[in-house]
């Protein structure tokens, strides 16, 4: 089986505000807004530049914060399902 691929809205569609270690995240396509914890803002940062697996996503991750987990790919597709159930990515 396929990995799964991510996408999310380009960053011209969401505005977002770091607040004491939060992300305050205004969703425009949906008018929802958002409190997101660590990693999930990174991940959104991630797929700004293009849809990808949650493997490619922990790699791109990588590049740019350090990445304290045993499986990144794990941990990031476990985030990548609460940001899905939150509509701010889908699966391609």
């Amino acid at each position: 089986m396929a990995a799964s691929v991510y996408a999310a809205d380009p960053p011209g569609e969401v505005r977002d505000v770091e607040m004491e270690g939060l992300t305050l995240l205004y969703h425009r396509p949906s008018g929802l807004t958002h409190f997101l914890a660590p990693p999930a803002p990174q991940i959104l940062a991630a797929l700004a530049a293009g849809p990808a697996s949650a493997a490619e996503i922990a790699g791109r991750m990588g590049e740019l914060f350090e990445i304290d987990s045993e499986d990144p790919a794990a941990a990031t597709a476990a985030r990548l399902a609460e940001l899905e159930a939150a509509g701010l990515v889908w699966r391609t």
